[in-house]
């Protein structure tokens, strides 16, 4: 009989009779009871009250019954974690039963069950596990393990369950080697500890014996791992690169393209160019064999291949035809395969391609018909070769009369002419015979386009652009500015006979639209005809910069971070992990404030997860941003207030640079010369035009008021508009995130708008590397774009930074030279200006010391995330001087002595 008889109504009074059932002297009664209180778990009744009886049933020599128990256990444990603590002397129990099924089952459960109240029991029993005599045991400890860090990391580092997995790595099973690896990888993930799993030769060797023997998945795990492992020498290289080529062949997807993804991250290191080749070729027919399944599967397949072209296109260059669309391709398929084969068009294929697009835009599918004659113009614009045959096809297309395939090919036959200047205009007679079918914004904006910038070659010029104007106040913001600047320039080309059509549009433009953007730019075309007709041809009729077909490449940076995560959803969104998963990270604790006097060190061990720019973090301290609380020393016992005086400090004795003396403040000092201006880098263009398809971003990072902003400079290069701006920052050392919406209005082309963003600097972390790298993401109606961009220390220094003596000293001692780093630093003029030019950026003076051949000055500065540098001055005369850095961090003093060489490069002589 079935297992449906379970899920059959509810009778009145059987919670009571299931509870007698449980409790029957017979294993057949317990058994159905036990599948009936499932069946009811599974559909959302609440048989908690059963849990005690249920219970009593693990202790049985029943594999099926002791295994539905094991199953109500794990559901019902959270919410009666007091009931819970009675199934650990069973666990204890099975874990050393005869019966290896028996003692998995216990093991796995035990990592199902997450209770704090009794992880602290189950360690004894797993790390029995770990080292029973079967393997299937200890496959499954070794996932347990990584639940168990998941729910308590410091318990499992004292427990030295790490270790005990570092050992499994050795072990003779070739499946408890691949779950060892993805225990340890998920750990060192979130561990601060770096050496949670460290690849060297031997374990390499021992990786790559266990990848012919387990399963699939075990093997998508150790590619993984392999993927992270920069070999030391070539003839390792080969080796690694020789034992992993045949996981090509394997049968299941995800194992090609984790080979896949490890051979495309070795092969740039090989130095022998043959076998490198060869390798290449081999990545091919596993990259074809996948196109061959399902359209789900293809999907992927066709998502990774993207990215693999763009990094190396000669690899799928000879395989041009299975990127060919079939008539019964999905459309999600037929797109990708569009976009792959435009990537792979080049001189000696682009025949073939040009015949299938025009195939193409004559199917029924609209959307996939406009992608195809976009394609054709793409095709034109890569391969210069082909351009007088894209557009033939091109005017083949048009002939067809088809609407929306004609203003397709319009929109595309003004990139081209933006292209190739002076070579085809021949042809916009026939664009022109189709003006009045034209009804979509962008085929008409496009049209407009052409007829004014050849207004010197079209006889009835004037006519055409006079017959939009009847509508003017009807249209789309993009055709009203096409057409503005259309009639300027036909005006500017053929003064005669245009004035009264220009002075039409220039009053249509100023005096009867509301759009800011529209009338500025009518006032600025009035100004400049009234003004000075000389500029206003210098500015409306200058050269346009060439387009390039490369505009939707992937930045070079992100397209790398992408490939290292080929075969995964990252690679399928082409985006970043970060961006679409909130990890939480296991131990995150609060740093104790180095500049504080009373800490509650009660506080200072809850864990901080930040779940985006919103949420705020303690008043009472700092996150860990770099993941390395442990090694930060504990707070000084005194305080120091946010308006403690930096200057008017004594001078000390004599000490050696790297030591400071016990009188550091002691004796008379000078006057700390005060007045300096904050150091603001120049704007640095973040994002080409060229990579953010046509949109242009400088920007560089201020402080003001003590608070970080972004001041950004936008310009649209392209020749549309682009509107509806957001902005997003992936997670960052220093939990920076905006603290308000990004406030760019429409932008129009070739125009500019200056912003400055607020930043908040509570938003989520995750450590980068350099520290300061900051990856930002900004959507408009064109795309969203990516781009990086290195956030310079000074900003992030607090204006509570300032350091009483005795604190100072008390931290230098505690920091220790093991840390420090010293640099020349330049020949100063004036030292007074240095010391102003640093406090303006919250770089504080603690004492000022004055030798007969020299002169030191000790400064401290704190970041937004408590961390402190204390650095030491000395300045010689003739001499560079010499800068000495200490932080109770010492991760970011690379990037201090970077931010000082900017900040004093203004007050020195080098």
């Amino acid at each position: 009989m079935s297992d449906g008889k379970y899920f059959t109504t509810s009778k009145k009074g059987e919670l009571f009779e299931l509870k007698q059932a449980l409790n029957s002297a017979k294993k057949a009664d317990k058994r159905d009871a036990i599948k009936k209180i499932i069946a009811s778990m599974t559909v959302g009744k609440d048989v908690s009250s059963l849990f005690s009886d249920v219970i009593n049933c693990i202790q049985t020599d029943n594999l099926e019954l002791k295994k539905l128990a094991y199953l109500y256990l794990m559901n019902y444990a959270k919410t009666q974690p007091d009931m819970a603590i009675m199934a650990v002397n069973t666990f204890v129990k099975d874990c050393v039963d005869p019966n290896p099924l028996i003692r998995a089952l216990a093991v796995r459960t035990m990592g199902c069950i997450r209770v704090d109240k009794i992880t602290e029991y189950l360690c004894e029993p797993l790390r029995k596990c770990l080292k029973d005599e079967d393997p299937y045991v200890r496959k499954t400890a070794a996932i347990c393990v990584a639940k168990l860090y998941d729910i308590d990391p410091t318990l499992v580092e004292d427990q030295g369950f790490i270790e005990s997995l570092q050992d499994l790595l050795s072990d003779a099973n070739p499946m408890v080697v691949a779950n060892a690896v993805a225990a340890l990888s998920e750990i060192g993930e979130y561990s601060s500890r770096k050496n949670v799993f460290e690849l060297n030769p031997g374990t390499v060797s021992k990786l790559l014996t266990a990848l012919n023997e387990c399963t699939e998945w075990g093997q998508v795990f150790i590619l993984d791992s392999l993927a992270l492992y920069s070999p030391k020498d070539q003839r390792e290289l080969q080796s690694v690169c020789e034992r992993v080529a045949p996981r090509l062949q394997h049968v299941n997807a995800a194992v090609v393209l984790s080979a896949i993804k490890v051979l495309m991250r070795l092969v740039d290191r090989l130095e022998d160019a043959e076998y490198r080749d060869s390798l290449l070729r081999k990545l091919a027919p596993p990259l074809v064999t996948l196109l061959s399944s399902e359209p789900e599967v293809q999907y992927v397949a066709l998502r990774n291949i993207n990215l693999i072209v763009q990094k190396r296109a000669d690899i799928l260059a000879s395989h041009m035809k299975v990127f060919f669309i079939k008539y019964n391709d999905p459309i999600y398929v037929k797109l990708e395969k569009l976009d792959v084969l435009i990537r792979l068009a080049t001189d000696s294929n682009i025949h073939q391609v040009l015949s299938e697009l025009k195939e193409y835009a004559t199917e029924v599918d609209v959307d996939f018909v406009r992608k195809s004659v976009r394609a054709i113009g793409r095709c034109a614009i890569k391969v210069e070769s082909s351009a007088q045959r894209c557009v033939d096809t091109l005017l083949e297309l048009i002939q067809t009369k088809v609407n929306y395939v004609v203003q397709e090919a319009i929109v595309v036959i003004k990139d081209i002419f933006r292209k190739y200047p002076n070579q085809y205009e021949g042809i916009i007679g026939t664009l022109c015979e189709n003006l009045d079918t034209l009804d979509e914004p962008e085929a008409k904006a496009a049209m407009i386009w052409i007829v004014g910038e050849y207004a010197e070659r079209i006889d009835n010029a004037d006519e055409l652009l006079d017959s939009f104007l009847e509508t003017f106040a009807d249209e789309n913001l993009q055709v009203q500015l096409q057409l503005l600047t259309g009639v300027v320039k036909l005006f500017l080309k053929r003064p005669q006979g245009t004035q009264e059509l220009v002075q039409k549009v220039l009053a249509l433009a100023t005096q009867e639209s509301d759009n800011p953007d529209l009338r500025d730019r009518g006032y600025i075309y009035w100004r400049l005809l009234l003004t000075d007709p000389a500029a206003a041809k210098a500015v409306v009729l200058c050269d346009k910069p060439l387009i390039s077909e490369e505009t939707d490449l992937l930045e070079p940076s992100l397209l790398d971070e992408l490939l290292s995560h080929l075969a995964s959803l990252a690679s399928v969104y082409h985006k970043p992990p970060s961006s679409f998963v909130e990890v939480r990270v296991p131990g995150r604790r609060v740093i104790p404030n180095p500049l504080e006097q009373d800490g509650d060190d009660d506080d200072q061990d809850t864990p901080q997860v930040s779940a985006g720019p919103a949420e705020a973090a303690p008043a009472q301290g700092g996150i860990d941003l770099l993941g390395l609380g442990a090694a930060l020393p504990a707070a000084p016992a005194a305080a120091v207030p946010a308006h403690a005086p930096a200057h008017h400090a004594p001078a000390p004795a004599a000490a050696p640079s790297s030591v400071l003396p016990a009188d550091l403040l002691g004796g008379s000092g000078r006057p700390f010369v005060s007045g300096g201006t904050a150091f603001v880098k120049p704007k640095e263009t973040w994002l080409p035009s060229g990579k953010g398809k046509g949109l242009e971003i400088a920007g560089t990072f201020a402080r003001r008021g003590g608070q970080v902003f972004i001041d950004f400079t936008f310009a649209n290069r392209s020749l549309q508009a682009l509107s509806d701006f957001a902005i997003q920052f992936n997670k960052n050392s220093f939990g920076l995130a905006p603290n308000g919406a990004l406030a760019v209005p429409t932008l129009m082309p070739n125009s500019t708008f200056d912003t400055s963003l607020a930043l908040s600097t509570q938003g989520a972390v995750l450590k980068m590397d350099p520290l300061g790298k900051l990856q930002i993401a900004v959507k408009n109606n064109v795309d969203v774009l990516y781009f990086t961009c290195l956030v310079p220390y000074n900003v992030l220094f607090t204006e509570d930074g300032a350091l009483e003596k005795g604190d100072y000293l008390r931290l230098w001692k505690e920091v220790g030279d093991a840390t420090e780093s010293s640099q020349p630093i330049g020949l100063f003029s004036t030292l007074d200006a240095a010391l102003a030019r640093l406090q303006a950026s919250n770089v504080f003076t603690t004492a000022r010391r004055s030798q007969p051949d020299h002169e030191q000055v000790y400064l401290s500065m704190k970041f937004t995330n408590n961390i402190v540098g204390l650095a030491e001055l000395t300045v010689r005369p003739g001499s560079p001087a010499t800068l000495a850095i200490r932080a109770n961090v010492a991760d970011v003093i690379p990037g201090l002595h970077e931010i000082f060489a900017l900040m004093l490069a203004g007050s020195s002589d080098a």
